[in-house]
């Protein structure tokens, strides 16, 4: 093996995506997804289904994603994994397989905090996409969490603000199966929204204090008001659907930028950048764009197939542990609940 080229092998497992990346020096060679499909019929992940599946998906997804990096495993330098959060099922299965494979091949383990990730997604080897400085303020938005984060350095994180009860893509995925949508409903609410009018129907913004979120109310909201709207006109789904969609997400998207306004203020940082699931929304990409015109905001926004749950961004971490030698060893446990 080349001593300069550090090959990591990233395994993401913490929700229903089996994921796994190579990445040499920091640049992708592969990064393979497992979707699954199965959680569809019941509205929401399962968490006893989604660790069954990984147990499937887990060596065919590790395989592909070493032969479409046209290496070997005894190639690899060290193994990145996420440790947390997550379902703890489905976790176990990624902890397991990373532990026993880097035993295997005797190379160093790297335990890797799944929404720090997210955050450091940035800073993948790739063309056309800028990295932050230091320092800058980071939304993780996604199924399970919103939070925003004060980043000093690639490891030296504060959460400055988090959502007291539901997160953002649960906020999306729920008031989407209010309206008969299927599972995942965040990204068709985003296709429906594109053509509907955003001012159509005012949504409540909750009063929460400093940089905290809450979405709980405006779930609540969502239901009590397709619910009269209903009674009055069963069709009026059907009939408004374009127009509830963006007035949702125009509701959703002005919580959002209100708060990054607001921590921009109070820290004096106005570079911003986005990761997570829900930022693969296209209003969210549009108004953060916006903001660099509006607030003199530097924005950065990751590849798309960076935002969702996936192995490379396990991978880049990997790599940033790896050059710090800050490896982990087989004690090392999954854990569903994990602070930065």
């Amino acid at each position: 093996m080349n001593p300069q080229k550090i090959y990591i092998l990233g395994i993401e497992s913490s929700c229903d995506d089996t994921s796994a990346a190579i990445l040499c020096n920091g640049k992708v060679l592969s990064n393979v997804v497992a979707s699954q499909k199965i959680h569809e019929q019941y509205g929401g992940v399962v968490p006893e289904l989604a660790s069954r599946a990984h147990q499937q998906n887990i060596v065919p997804v590790i395989d592909q994603a070493i032969k479409q990096a046209g290496i070997n495993k005894k190639d690899l330098s060290a193994i990145a994994f996420t440790q947390g959060p997550g379902l703890m099922g489905s976790l176990l299965v990624g902890t397991s397989f990373a532990k026993s494979l880097a035993l295997a091949l005797d190379i160093p383990l790297i335990d890797v905090n799944h929404m720090q990730a997210h955050i450091l997604a940035h800073f993948i080897e790739e063309d056309d996409f800028d990295k932050p400085e230091f320092p800058f303020l980071a939304m993780t938005i996604s199924g399970g969490h919103t939070q925003i984060v004060k980043v000093t350095d690639h490891f030296d994180m504060e959460v400055i603000g988090e959502t007291i009860d539901d997160a953002v893509g649960e906020a999306f995925d729920k008031s989407a199966k209010i309206l008969g949508l299927p599972y995942p409903g965040g990204p068709l609410i985003d296709q429906y929204a594109q053509l509907g009018n955003p001012k159509a129907f005012p949504f409540p913004k909750p009063k929460v204090g400093d940089l905290n979120f809450s979405f709980s109310g405006l779930k609540t909201a969502v239901l009590y008001f397709i619910q009269k709207m209903v009674k009055e006109n069963p069709d009026f789904i059907e009939e408004n659907r374009d127009d509830i969609c963006a007035s949702l997400q125009y509701t959703i998207i002005n919580i959002l930028i209100d708060k990054l306004k607001k921590a921009s203020k109070q820290t004096g940082i106005k570079r911003i950048a986005i990761g997570g699931g829900v930022s693969a929304n296209s209003g969210i990409r549009k108004a953060l764009k916006e903001g660099e015109h509006k607030y003199g905001w530097e924005t950065f926004v990751p590849k798309f197939e960076y935002t969702t749950d996936n192995a490379a961004m396990i991978g880049i971490v990997g790599h940033l542990k790896f050059l710090k030698e800050d490896f982990t060893d087989m004690n090392v446990v999954a854990k569903a609940r994990i602070k930065f």
